[in-house]
């Protein structure tokens, strides 16, 4: 079922999706070679604590039905890995790594959701126009965020810059509804037809989600039960906005200023 939020509940939502978008900036600045992912876990603990709300996603139950919950705050993916990535002391940055960060909280009775891609120190061309890529199909995807269009619309216009670009997206994973729950209803593929798929409407709150490989499609699952990573090995890179569609058009939830 999907749940429409009035214009005071997504207010309530746009004030904790700065909050993710705030500390997302924090942990964005400490990302350099040498330090481990374990930091910057530590870092958005601090974070959540200082702003007395709760992180989404430590203690989620895995979906796959093995393996523990999630035991962190934030999805910490570095090169091939694309979403659910564990912080660890081992795994520590490299200049020339791609890691994406995906964080949520809840408070007030809401969660928000954001993640970000970072090119770590001085990293290569691939690095640089696969982030940007993703940015752009997630652009791209928000602009049709509108009421009437389809869901088709939205999801074929990330498709569209992404296979473009000689990409590929991931097509295991997808964005969700967002409101008094992390996942609600409907999902949001980063694939699609334009015309097809459930109609937009105002009111409704979307994560809108790229994951995009540079090789190919593929993915597969660590033995962990949470971390995705390319098939064959190629880099990923994920990035996110929790927006709202409005009578006046999409409106990014997540992003600062």
């Amino acid at each position: 079922m999907i749940v429409l939020k009035s214009v005071k509940e997504i207010e309530k939502m746009r004030q904790v999706n700065l909050i993710v978008a705030q500390i997302l900036e924090v942990v964005r600045g400490l990302i350099k070679p040498g330090v481990a992912t374990s930091e910057l876990e530590l870092a958005a603990e601090e974070e959540i604590k200082k702003r007395g709300v709760k992180g989404a996603f430590k203690g989620v139950p895995n979906p796959q039905g093995f393996g523990e919950p999630f035991p962190a705050n934030l999805c910490m993916s570095l090169n091939d890995e694309i979403v659910h990535g564990i912080p660890s002391e081992a795994k520590k940055l490299s200049s020339g790594d791609l890691i994406s960060i995906d964080f949520g909280v809840y408070s007030q009775g809401f969660y928000g959701d954001s993640a970000i891609s970072v090119a770590v120190g001085e990293a290569g061309d691939d690095v640089h126009r696969l982030i940007k890529n993703a940015e752009e199909s997630l652009a791209a995807g928000i602009l049709e965020a509108k009421p009437g269009n389809r869901m088709g619309d939205l999801s074929s216009a990330v498709q569209e810059v992404v296979e473009g670009a000689g990409y590929n997206v991931v097509r295991e994973f997808v964005g969700h509804g967002i409101g008094r729950d992390l996942h609600e209803d409907p999902q949001v593929p980063n694939f699609g037809t334009r015309g097809r798929g459930i109609k937009l409407k105002e009111g409704m709150v979307i994560a809108i989600e790229p994951m995009i490989n540079a090789g190919g499609p593929g993915v597969k699952l660590d033995s962990d039960g949470w971390t995705a990573r390319t098939r064959d090995g190629s880099l990923a890179a994920h990035v996110e906005h929790t927006v709202a569609i409005t009578k006046d058009g999409p409106v990014i939830l997540s992003r600062l200023g």
